[in-house]
């Protein structure tokens, strides 16, 4: 009897931690660029892939880069399971590229939300540093609904130029994380293009916080054939990873991925070819609180 309640203990254990088992993403979906068309490569048909891709993978909250307005549309009408929060880049309203976050309010309960600017005057639009782009940082307050634990969620996307505004930007929201966690003692979880691969130094400024780490680096499972940047060559391999997953110490990571999946459509010739779906594969985390 002794063993037969034992079992059964460790079987209820088992269920409650798959059921804290939290999803989540990063996903750079490339802006709507009407020179894509030309290549073959335009929204309207890339963003029923992308939705069909997520709605498969069934993230619990992600974070996605370079979204316009007319894109965040075209995703809130294909993916109606998931509500969002965000702000134009450039003027804090709608007006240029949103780093978005996207959340299944069945499972996660929204508590408070905001952004900051990486730049010198983070309330407000601007350039920073030698940044080619205003740059921004969209974060919110969650709550979990099957653990009950709250957590900090922040999505981003650094210059893909200014080598200073990198290194400027990986300071400011470390010191942003860092006052919302009480020094990573808070649950947080860091989504985004970095713009920067795992060799160079912005990376480092945010794994040797020990405030984050790395998703990829203490993944205990781990499906990553290719980096992540792709720049819709499907034909293309790297082993750099620009965009990151980092989470507060205590996470465990149970698994990471980044995916690969393509579609089919005919090229100029009228014969199927395949195609990336965006020009950055996206990036999951299983993870636990």
């Amino acid at each position: 009897m002794t063993r037969k309640l034992l079992f059964t203990l460790l079987c209820l254990a088992c269920l409650c931690a798959t059921a804290q088992e939290l999803t989540v993403g990063s996903y750079n979906i490339r802006y709507k660029n009407d020179s894509d068309s030309i290549n073959g490569n335009d929204w309207k048909r890339r963003s029923t892939s992308m939705c069909d891709q997520i709605s498969w993978e069934r993230p619990d909250i992600f974070g996605a880069q370079e979204v316009l307005y007319p894109q965040l549309c075209d995703l809130e009408r294909l993916l109606p399971a998931y509500r969002w929060i965000g702000v134009g880049r450039d003027d804090g309203k709608q007006a240029g590229e949103y780093a978005a976050i996207f959340y299944n309010p069945e499972r996660i309960e929204l508590l408070d939300s905001g952004n900051f600017w990486l730049n010198e005057t983070p309330d407000r639009p601007a350039l920073g540093w030698d940044a080619a782009c205003v740059r921004i940082c969209s974060w919110g307050h969650f709550r979990d609904r099957l653990s009950n634990k709250e957590f900090f969620f922040l999505n981003l996307h650094m210059d893909h130029v200014g080598v200073k505004a990198r290194a400027e930007s990986a300071k400011l929201v470390m010191k942003r994380i860092t006052e919302m966690t009480d020094g990573g003692k808070k649950l947080a979880i860091l989504t985004g293009d970095f713009n920067t691969p795992q060799t160079r130094e912005p990376y480092t400024l945010f794994t040797s916080s020990g405030v984050l780490k790395d998703c990829y680096a203490n993944a205990a499972r781990r499906f990553a054939e290719n980096g992540t940047y792709n720049g819709f060559d499907y034909h293309s391999w790297t082993d750099e990873r620009i965009d990151h997953i980092f989470v507060t110490p205590a996470t465990q990571v149970n698994a990471y991925a980044i995916l690969t999946d393509g579609y089919w459509r005919k090229d100029m010739n009228g014969r199927m070819a395949r195609r990336n779906i965006s020009d950055h594969y996206p990036v999951f985390a299983r993870i636990s609180f």
